[in-house]
């Protein structure tokens, strides 16, 4: 497996991590629980964001791992 796929697949996976704290957080009915959960998906989003910004890097760097 490539770096980009490995990068790719590391956004993806924090996606469903995102999903799955969002559920919990509306399903939580501790106020102390949501606000934990909340955090950690911005957390999570910040680091999905800044490995995207990778992902656009790698693609410009390394022509052959550009997108079609």
């Amino acid at each position: 497996m490539t770096v980009i796929s490995n990068v790719k697949q590391t956004v993806a996976t924090l996606k469903n991590i995102d999903a799955q704290l969002s559920h919990l957080a509306i399903n939580s009915e501790d106020e102390k629980a949501k606000k934990a959960f909340h955090e950690t998906m911005i957390t999570i989003e910040e680091i999905s964001n800044d490995l995207q910004l990778r992902i656009v890097e790698i693609e410009t760097e390394e022509p052959q791992y550009k997108s079609n």
